[in-house]
């Protein structure tokens, strides 16, 4: 790595990564039908950034979320996983009620608010508890694309010390 200088612009307009920094700032979905995955988060409301294809067999698709430095991106010869395959890919959100009203009111199928009946239970169906919780990082709700990749909203209403 090489160091920068934290307090200049890029071209870009924004300031660079700094030495000791990892920002994470794409996650690629494995899709099978490259149309409909850009369909299904451009109805979401997630903004398109960036739609290329320079050759038949490329083209890389990418879509922020609403409010988020991390976009996803999809496409042809992009991944090599199969479609539908990464799960619990987190979104964390203010007001999981309004959050998943959204959703729904755009086509998505959210599942109903929870929170966990025991340790790790975010991850495992059978172990949600129906409703809230009333700690601040411990709410949740679920859905899906239409390839099968599983997203997990989380309420935060308070950060941790450092966060």
């Amino acid at each position: 790595m090489s160091s920068v200088d934290a307090s200049s612009e890029s071209a870009a307009g924004s300031a660079p990564v700094s030495a000791g920094e990892f920002k994470l700032e794409v996650v690629v979905l494995p899709v099978a039908d490259v149309d409909r995955a850009k369909r299904f988060y451009g109805e979401l409301g997630w903004r398109l950034d960036a739609d290329v294809a320079p050759t038949e067999d490329y083209r890389i698709v990418q879509l922020t979320p609403p409010g988020s430095a991390c976009s996803i991106q999809f496409g042809i010869g992009v991944s090599s996983a199969a479609p539908g395959s990464l799960q619990s890919l987190y979104l964390a959100v203010a007001d999981i009620a309004a959050a998943r009203d959204e959703l729904i009111a755009r086509g998505a199928e959210v599942s109903e608010v929870f929170h966990e009946g025991a340790p790790g239970a975010r991850f495992r169906e059978s172990d949600h508890a129906a409703g809230s919780s009333p700690d601040p990082y411990s709410s949740f709700a679920t859905f899906s694309d239409p390839d099968g990749n599983g997203w997990l909203l989380q309420e935060i209403t308070a950060r941790l010390p450092g966060r």
